[in-house]
This record gives C-alpha cells, sequence and structure tokens, in this order.
C-alpha cells in the first residue's frame, strides 16, 4: 500500500489551529495576568481572576470547534450534567494521553469551574503555556524527594505549606481541580514495573490526592470520578490531529468528599494513611472492573455496526 499524505496533511494543519489558538488567547491572557499583579487589591485580583477564567473556557470553545472542524469524533459521555459552575469540585481520572486533557476539557468546559492543574515548578518555562498557566492561578507546586528530606528537615511540609498558601485564592472563587491519581501514563510496561493487580490501569498514587486534599481543606466539597476509554486504543496529540481517533467514552461520578478524608495527617498517621490507600484502591478496582465492561460493550457494537453499514 502506498504512503497516503493526508492524514499527515491533516495533522499539520491542525496543529497549526491549536498553536495560533495558543498564541491568540496568550495574548489577553498575560495582559490580565499582569494587571492583577500589579494592583494587590483582593476585590480587583478576585475579578481579574474571573475575567481570567472566563478566557480560558474561550480557550477550550475554540479548541472544541477546532476539533470539530478538523475531526470525526464521536463522543459518549455520562455523568457530566447537573453540576453546578459555582461548585468547588476535585476531579480524579485514569490517564492514558495527554488526548486526556483536551478530553476533560470539552466535557467540563462550562459545566463547572475552569479546570486547574497541579504543575510541577520546572513548567512555568513552558514557551507560552507556562506564563499561561501563571497568570490563570495554576498552582505551580514543588515536591521535595524523601532523600532530599533526610538531608534538609527543615524543609519537611514546606512544599504542602506553599501550595496551600498558593491555594488561599480558590476560597473564594469557584475552582476545580483536576489530579492524575496514578501519577503518570498508564502502558503495558508501567503497569509490569509497578506489579499492577489492574488489567487498564497503574496502581493508585494516595499521596497526591493527599497532597491536593491537605493544601484545599475544606475548600474543596465534592469529588468527580473519570474513566476515560478510547475503544481502538490510547491515541497519541499526533494520531488525535492526524483523525485517528474516532471514539471517546467517557464516564463521570460525583460524590461528596468524605469528612474523614480532610481530617487527617496523611505523612504521620499510619492509621489514617492505611485506611485512604484502601478506600483509593477500592475506587480503583471499581474503575478497572467499569473500563473493562466498557470495553466489552464496545467489542458488542463493532458487529453490530459493521451489519448496519
Amino acid at each position: 500500500m502506498g504512503f497516503n499524505p493526508l492524514p499527515h496533511l491533516r495533522g499539520a494543519f491542525t496543529i497549526s489551529l491549536f498553536t495560533l489558538n495558543v498564541v491568540f488567547w496568550f495574548i489577553p491572557i498575560i495582559f490580565i495576568g499582569l494587571a492583577k499583579l500589579l494592583i494587590p487589591v483582593e476585590g480587583w485580583r478576585d475579578l481579574m481572576s474571573r475575567w481570567l477564567s472566563a478566557l480560558g473556557e474561550n480557550w477550550i470553545s475554540c479548541n472544541g470547534f477546532i476539533l470539530a472542524c478538523t475531526q470525526s469524533i464521536t463522543w459518549d459521555v455520562e455523568g457530566n450534567t447537573g453540576l453546578a459552575r459555582r461548585g468547588w469540585y476535585l476531579v480524579i481520572s485514569n490517564h492514558q494521553s495527554w488526548v486526556d486533557i483536551l478530553v476533560l476539557q470539552k466535557v467540563f468546559n462550562r459545566r463547572i469551574p475552569f479546570l486547574k492543574f497541579f504543575i510541577k515548578q520546572q513548567l512555568i518555562w513552558v514557551p507560552f503555556l507556562g506564563l499561561a498557566w501563571w497568570a490563570m492561578d495554576m498552582p505551580f507546586m514543588r515536591r521535595f524527594s524523601r532523600e532530599y528530606l533526610a538531608k534538609h528537615p527543615e524543609m519537611r511540609g514546606k512544599d504542602l505549606e506553599a501550595t496551600r498558601k498558593a491555594c488561599e485564592k480558590f476560597e473564594r472563587i469557584p475552582t476545580s481541580i483536576i489530579n492524575f491519581v496514578e501519577g503518570t501514563r498508564v502502558t503495558p510496561a508501567k503497569q509490569r514495573e509497578r506489579e499492577s493487580p489492574y488489567r487498564h490501569l497503574l496502581p493508585p498514587r494516595a499521596g497526591g490526592i493527599a497532597f491536593v486534599l491537605g493544601a484545599m481543606g475544606d475548600t474543596l466539597h465534592d469529588l468527580l470520578d473519570v474513566s476515560i476509554v478510547y475503544p481502538d486504543g490510547a491515541p497519541s496529540m499526533w494520531d488525535l490531529c492526524c483523525g485517528k481517533l474516532r471514539r471517546v467514552v467517557v464516564r463521570i461520578s460525583s460524590q461528596p468528599i468524605e469528612p474523614w478524608l480532610l481530617q487527617g495527617d496523611y505523612q504521620n498517621d499510619d492509621g489514617f494513611r492505611l485506611r485512604f490507600q484502601q478506600s483509593l484502591a477500592q475506587m480503583w478496582s471499581q474503575k478497572d472492573a467499569q473500563i473493562d465492561a466498557i470495553l466489552e460493550q464496545e467489542d458488542k457494537r463493532r458487529p453490530m455496526i459493521r451489519r448496519v453499514s
């Protein structure tokens, strides 16, 4: 079979549109971000933060428009109705691809407050995006390794303290925080390396959620548990842009954050840490079974589609 350049042309065109969209929204976001920085008045800064969230939502809407114009994706989404744009949410999800971020932004845009990610401090130097994330109050975090803390015990708890301070503004403005509990994208190699007991997931890392809950305190009210499934396999961003992503299945479960999750000390209380880990492992077992059922149902769909066509 000869080389077909059309998917690659589509990919290049789509990537170009995404890039132009980043540059277009970067300019007003940085302008308003600087206006917020230069006038240290709480009411003014809250107003600027709301404007920045609105710009972020417009940015995401334009990404959605680009996808609609360049791709043919079937979206099967359940559970993203009945949510509150003026709520405070912790969103957790399985993680397979950088495409997951676009998926989450699409299904939640203008249904809950603008999604914010905990971002490694080093990523502030990413061209355009780093400064845009800073302007939109994405909390940059610095995590210290156990080895570092062993040599510098005076730094213990400083990362949580700094993150909590960065998140204080979220108490006044409705906020959604997203956390990929597995810590990295799932691959068969990583499943073997971590000796994962799950068919489709990596073992969850409870410390990340505990870190978020410890930093946000009582601010977050509800947990949105998201399962993302790509029936034809997890795509790369290039696969998406080239039109290889045909179907996305998303299932969302909403539940209140149980009070006991906010009342313990994950770092220093062994009993609380074990209970936290067991609760998350049970949730992950249910998610693994849910993904299994979705994939089984998708396998049954394919013969039906072929017969109809």
